[in-house]
């Protein structure tokens, strides 16, 4: 435990033994291959492959052991011994397997054969290939283009995600929705309205140099564990951390090393953050105005007593526009109006902002804890104009880091896959594919679940994922899949999502990214880009689990031969035979991203495609960076009322987005269960609730639908008051489709309108807004004081 930020909840700091006796877990279940352990070996290495988990950056130096607990878990997920081969249907039905969990479904092992829904059984049965793409050929080319949806979940390589996008517009749509919409869709548009970048721009090389970071809503304890090591890197040379998070996370409070021998022997901790302020769910715009304040009137103090300035004015004359008003609604807001949004005192805030300007190199690292809200691009426009300040963004150790999820979720919209057509270079593809593309834009997921729930929508081919579980409003999106004309989902084990198919329903199994896939030019290698904008080559080594499997550039290509007419530029058998053909095009199509893509994709660290806001270039209208004045002080699409809470959904350390690798999540003392609800004790006391009772969250949402999750237990967990917490996905029945970021349409999931029902009353919170300031806010400093703080939460150190 850290000495200054207790976290009462937690077995113990992120990483060490923890770490291990997880990995050990996973792979006791999984049974991998024997071969599994040099295939982690080679994890994120030049001439390896790159991780099927996050998008985390891999190193130019790296470590004997580049990966990481959940990057680990993800790779002998993938080389388990089980299979679920076709017998596997003869004893169970779609209907039984609707009562099994998550984690149940994807234990049966690695699909082996294609499979086609059999309605008159309830069971799936095996087809060969060509009769599996001939027949999902017929069902696309008798339903209306526009009604046929192309969903992407992040997964697959540049090569498959090329092609895939040529399909879909070939095919005639552009309703090419991605795992992005529900996670980082915010970043994409709301970074590229203010810096004109839709992605971060930090490299390897500024965290090395930075003098500080300030996290929002991330948490790479258990999303992105290999931050950590440069986290350590950073305190060890003087850098200060600053977070805000409405939960404690252990891997932003204290981290032992696993690849340090003494740290392991010793249990020495490396304690992360400086300051951990839990901000109120939904008040970071608040949070981030105050420290903003705090700035601006070191400024106004620096002028008056003719000191050097505190805000970068050279920078923002030369780089930036709305300076002026932005400081100015600064300047109005009173303190009193921003520590009630925020739930944090001014001091609290104050302390944050002497640490920004004691810095002179800060990195503003943001996750979904930011995204995923219903002004979510705000959120994200106020961390810009914090960086812009002090003129942050654009050199060296310093700048905009969104630590994105899916391993290739960025890359897949570089190389098209996405449904705006302005982001696509259309005359290219038509003068290197010889057809008109479609210049209507597509759908994103809300529109395309939307378009299912009215009918419009009739089919969708998902090129990996488990749309149907990660969805807001999932109970009806079960039934509204189902109806649908067609399902195509390309997967490598069973999820929730088959046991709802369609009318006609097919699953087609892929290889993985480790293991060989052999095509008529020899083994093939495929790329992915990280979240700092690099591409990175992998080569699969371990023989497949089913010789039936195929992978999922062979299978894109295969649905696009059996339903496009034949042209003499849409060489698929060729681009089967050889990747390196697709990254030519991939080049041609994007010449400046892609410059010798196959002489450099096996360049340590990956070859950077470049960023322009990292050069202080700006590609917005105004060929500046944009100070936003925001219209108002929190992200909510709600009003505080008498018995709402914040329900902010969470991940634990043992799943990776709808994956539940097992029922350990360590770092919050949960066991053997993910039915509970998290509340702070002052809230349970003032609902009228007791630890361990079983209550039921009811939304709150303004439609008039009903939406409940029932049987979760109450736990008591440090929280603000008026926050509670539960696990994604099953939290999804809660959210509404439209509930979501006004910009980006990215689903609300970190602050959802609910109530509390136990048995057939409700229980209320009623101390939502003024009592908020009670709770503490850790910071450095006397530790007894922080004991007193945290008691009066009713929590114990």
């Amino acid at each position: 435990m850290a000495d200054n930020i207790p976290n009462p909840n937690s077995e113990g700091p992120s990483g060490g033994w923890g770490s291990l006796k997880g990995i050990a877990s996973t792979y006791g279940e999984s049974s991998p291959t024997p071969a599994a352990l040099e295939t982690l070996a080679r994890q994120n290495k030049p001439g390896g492959f790159m991780c099927v988990s996050c998008a985390w950056p891999k190193p130019v130096n790296y470590h004997p052991f580049e990966f990481c607990e959940n990057g680990a878990k993800a790779t002998l997920w993938e080389l388990t011994s089980h299979r679920c081969t076709p017998d596997f249907w003869n004893d169970h039905t779609v209907g039984e397997l609707r009562q099994w969990k998550d984690h149940d479904l994807e234990m049966t092992g690695r699909l082996t054969h294609p499979l086609r829904y059999d309605a008159g059984t309830d069971r799936y049965v095996e087809v060969t290939w060509d009769e599996a793409f001939v027949g999902i050929a017929t069902i696309l080319n008798r339903l209306e283009k526009e009604s046929v949806v192309f969903y992407s979940s992040g997964h697959a390589g540049l090569e498959a995600s090329y092609l895939y996008a040529l399909l879909a517009r070939l095919y005639g749509n552009n309703n090419l929705p991605q795992s992005s919409n529900m996670c980082h869709e915010t970043t994409s548009v709301g970074l590229n309205k203010v810096i004109g970048s839709p992605v971060g721009t930090v490299v390897w090389e500024d965290l090395e140099k930075a003098d500080a970071f300030f996290f929002f809503g991330q948490n790479p304890g258990s999303n992105s564990p290999r931050f950590l090591h440069p986290l350590q890197d950073a305190k060890r040379r003087g850098a200060r951390i600053v977070t805000f998070n409405p939960v404690l996370e252990q891997g932003l409070i204290s981290f032992v090393n696993p690849q340090n021998p003494i740290d392991m022997l010793t249990g020495n901790e490396t304690q992360i953050s400086d300051q951990y302020h839990q901000v109120k769910a939904g008040g970071d715009i608040a949070a981030i105005l105050g420290v903003c304040k705090h700035v601006i009137e070191a400024d106004d103090l620096a002028v008056a007593d003719h000191k050097p300035r505190i805000v970068d004015f050279e920078f923002i004359e030369e780089h930036t526009t709305g300076f002026d008003q932005f400081v100015e609604m600064v300047r109005e807001t009173p303190w009193p109006d921003i520590e009630r949004e925020s739930g944090l005192t001014e001091v609290a805030l104050r302390d944050a902002g002497d640490v920004y300007i004691g810095a002179k190199s800060v990195i503003g690292v943001y996750g979904m804890g930011l995204t995923q809200h219903a002004q979510g691009a705000l959120n994200v426009a106020m961390v810009v104009n914090l960086l812009l300040l002090r003129g942050n963004i654009g050199r060296e150790g310093a700048g905009c880091c969104p630590v994105r999820g899916h391993s290739n979720v960025q890359g897949q919209r570089t190389v098209g896959i996405a449904e705006k057509t302005k982001l696509i270079p259309m005359d290219k593809l038509k003068e290197l594919f010889n057809f008109d593309p479609p210049m209507k834009d597509g759908m994103t997921i809300v529109d395309a679940v939307k378009g299912l729930m009215d009918g419009t929508v009739k089919a969708f081919v998902s090129l990996g994922g488990n749309l149907v579980r990660a969805v807001p409003d999932q109970l009806e999106m079960e039934r509204v899949w189902a109806a649908q004309e067609l399902t195509v989902m390309v997967s490598t084990k069973l999820n929730r999502s088959h046991l709802f198919p369609a009318k006609t329903a097919y699953i087609l199994p892929c290889l993985s990214r480790t293991e060989i896939d052999r095509q008529v030019s020899g083994n093939q290698s495929v790329t992915t880009e990280d979240s700092f904008s690099h591409i990175s080559g992998s080569t699969g080594k371990r023989t497949p689990a089913s010789k039936c499997l195929r992978s999922e550039l062979a299978i894109v290509a295969g649905i696009a031969k059996a339903t496009l007419e034949p042209g003499p530029r849409l060489r698929w058998d060729d681009w089967i035979a050889d990747y390196s053909l697709v990254r030519d095009l991939i080049e041609k199509t994007y010449p400046e991203d892609f410059r010798d893509y196959n002489a450099r994709m096996f360049q340590a660290g990956g070859f950077y495609r470049g960023n322009d806001a990292h050069e202080r270039v700006w590609n917005t209208p105004e060929q500046k960076a944009v100070f936003t004045k925001p219209d108002r002080l929190n992200a909510l699409s709600f009003a505080p009322a008498e018995g709402r809470f914040r329900l902010v959904t969470l991940r634990s350390n043992d799943q990776f987005n709808t994956t539940i690798y097992g029922y350990s999540d360590r770092f919050r003392g949960i066991e053997g269960t993910r039915d509970v609800v998290l509340m702070c004790k002052a809230d349970i006391a003032s609902a009228g609730l007791f630890e361990g009772q079983r209550v039921t969250l009811v939304s709150d949402f303004s439609d008039g639908k009903h939406r409940e999750l029932a049987g979760l237990e109450v736990r008591a967990h440090a929280l603000p008051i008026g926050t509670i917490a539960s696990y994604y996905p099953e939290s999804n029945v809660l959210n509404a489709i439209d509930h979501h970021d006004e910009l980006s349409k990215t689903p609300a999931s970190k602050a959802i309108p609910v109530r509390i029902v136990s048995g057939h009353r409700n229980a209320f919170g009623s101390r939502e807004i003024e009592t908020a300031m009670e709770r503490p806010v850790f910071v450095s400093g006397d530790r007894e004081l922080k004991r007193e703080a945290f008691q009066r939460e009713g929590s114990v150190d």
